[in-house]
């Protein structure tokens, strides 16, 4: 799985496209589509807005754990 499989997974998973979460995360659907792809790391602080976007964990986001459930 690549290694943000999960997070195209879930922005498809809530029908928005890339331009949406650019917009969302204040970024341009091309920046955007080069995280999915893993052509540019993604910066901690976007991780954690799509994280908390999705309610999952920035461990499930990256292939840590198969449970996307947040530990509190």
């Amino acid at each position: 799985m690549p290694l943000y499989q999960r997070i195209r997974d879930l922005r498809e998973d809530r029908d928005l496209t890339q331009a949406q979460m650019g917009e969302i995360l204040s970024c341009s659907q091309r920046v955007y589509s080069n995280y999915e792809r893993g052509d540019i790391d993604i910066p901690t602080a976007t991780l954690i807005k799509i994280a908390d976007l999705h309610n999952v964990s920035v461990d499930y986001l990256l292939n840590r754990t198969s449970n996307p459930k947040m530990q509190k």
